[in-house]
């Protein structure tokens, strides 16, 4: 018979992480660094940047990755810079340069024309450098190979476009946008639209729900190695993580009594008084302990929809 050492599961650990990803770094290389740097059983990020990308990457420990996808769902936002004049294949400074054209008749009223056809609800049509499956293959493995295949448009919200300068022949732009926009792809379009085309030359993921650059702090991968190189680094890595209720702080926060606490445990919905009327909710116990995620039904009482 065969022996083995048992692998180490890792830390049972749990909270949110907001790494700063470096530039340069796809978002999975980031992940599995901050999960082995944090030597975690269980780790996620919600929602993936561009290897070009900076800026603020979600990471999810333990039993925060239960609540992953609320953030995935929340909106973004972003601060781009859009070079005009050049078009990419991938629409981004990683690509081979298609086409060059004189940035002419391109001033900031136009630009700033132009960026207001883009506001509220539009159809994007995703780029084909893009993790999307179609007929089970990833579209950018297509891309790769010189293939270009038929993509459906898809309904996005671009709730604030804001020009932050104009240092031609680039622009710098503050984005506001819902889940599944394609940054790259914007760029692409504004650049069309004006005539002269564009590409991404830098892009920083400034928020993601209800965090926010300036307002929470982003913490770099260097500050998480220098801290697990410390004496005692497991006490002082957690205490960089958020709590798992910190990326739901827009929703309504309900209390439940010893009871309904007990009943909503075992699956079962509850009657709470003076519930909001419908949506979602945080739930918490009688010594405001997080329970999770519940949401209520038509007849009043909370569902519960993701227990922690």
């Amino acid at each position: 018979m065969m022996g083995g050492k048992r692998r180490n599961p890792g830390r049972d650990v749990t909270g949110i992480l907001l790494l700063d990803k470096p530039l340069g770094l796809t978002s999975n290389d980031a992940l599995q660094r901050i999960k082995r740097l944090y030597r975690a059983a269980k780790a996620g990020h919600t929602g993936s940047l561009d290897p070009l990308a900076t800026g603020l990457l979600p990471v999810c420990l333990g039993a925060a990755t239960k609540f992953s996808a609320f953030l995935l769902d929340a909106d973004k936002r972003y601060r781009v810079r859009v070079r005009l004049g050049v078009t990419t294949t991938t629409a981004d400074a990683e690509g081979e340069v298609v086409e060059t054209r004189p940035v002419v008749g391109v001033d900031e009223a136009r630009v700033r024309a132009v960026l207001e056809q883009f506001l509220g609800l539009i159809d994007q049509l995703p780029p084909m450098y893009s993790a999307i499956k179609q007929g089970g293959e990833r579209l950018y493995k297509l891309a790769r190979q010189g293939v270009e295949v038929e993509r459906a448009t898809r309904p996005i919200h671009i709730f604030s476009l804001d020009l932050l300068a104009c240092e031609w022949p680039e622009i710098e732009l503050d984005v506001h946008c819902s889940k599944g926009t394609y940054v790259r792809t914007l760029a692409e379009d504004i650049g069309r639209e004006l005539g002269c085309g564009g590409h991404v030359s830098r892009l920083r993921r400034t928020g993601v729900g209800p965090y926010a650059e300036n307002v929470v702090e982003f913490i770099t991968l260097d500050q998480v190695r220098d801290l697990a190189d410390q004496e005692g680094a497991a006490a002082r890595l957690d205490a960089l993580l958020l709590p798992l209720d910190s990326a739901l702080g827009h929703w309504p926060a309900v209390r439940l009594s010893a009871d309904a606490a007990f009943y909503l445990q075992q699956g079962q919905a509850v009657l709470v008084p003076q519930a909001p009327t419908e949506g979602l909710v945080r739930l918490y116990d009688v010594s405001k302990h997080f329970l999770g995620v519940g949401e209520i039904q038509d007849d009043g009482k909370v569902q519960p929809k993701r227990l922690v």
